[in-house]
């Protein structure tokens, strides 16, 4: 009788992956899903200009963060690859100029969608504990609701929910009111 046995995957898998997907190592395997739609993507790009102005550039917020869109995070041999992450200036004062970063953001999105919900929720969230990072947001864009989390004893405890067009302050960026309904709508304003 043979017995089958699995190589771990590799950075290397990483790389010989096509452009159109996005690819991930969690527990040394492979995970790889398709780019998103559009309702994820137009809700990613409007909370990062949201975020990114007033926490960022300091424009209409206190600034103080730096953030990054599906940046590349090593945690040991696993790989992430969140929809946002935003670092506090005061324990990252300078952005490196690497091409994944290993330090724990403070802050980390994920917008769901059918292909990812699980993994997000699950094996994703769990590192993140593990990573001590402080803050997980969870946003869905097919039911146009936010979710807040925060750590606390290594475990994470909802802070908030909140749904359609709500105009939010939401941790750890409460110095900013979040127009929900921006991150669904996709007309002409």
């Amino acid at each position: 009788m043979t017995k089958e046995t699995k190589r771990p995957a590799t950075y290397a898998d990483l790389e010989a992956l096509p452009e159109n997907v996005v690819g991930q190592l969690i527990d040394g395997e492979l995970i790889v899903m398709p780019r998103p739609m559009t309702p994820h993507g137009m809700a990613h790009s409007v909370l990062f200009l949201r975020l990114g102005s007033a926490f960022q550039l300091g424009m209409g917020g206190p600034g103080g963060w730096w953030f990054m869109t599906e940046p590349e995070l090593h945690f040991g041999q696993n790989v992430l690859v969140p929809d946002l992450a935003g670092w506090r200036r005061e324990r990252m004062p300078l952005m490196p100029r690497v091409p994944y970063i290993t330090q724990a953001p403070d802050w980390v999105c994920e917008v769901l969608s059918p292909s990812t919900e699980k993994l997000d929720r699950t094996r994703k969230q769990e590192l993140y504990a593990r990573e001590g990072i402080a803050h997980v947001w969870l946003v869905d864009p097919e039911l146009r609701t936010l979710e807040v989390f925060q750590l606390h004893g290594g475990r994470w405890v909802e802070r908030a929910t909140w749904s359609g067009n709500a105009r939010v302050r939401a941790e750890p960026f409460e110095a900013l009111e979040l127009e929900l309904g921006a991150l669904w709508e996709m007309k002409e304003p």
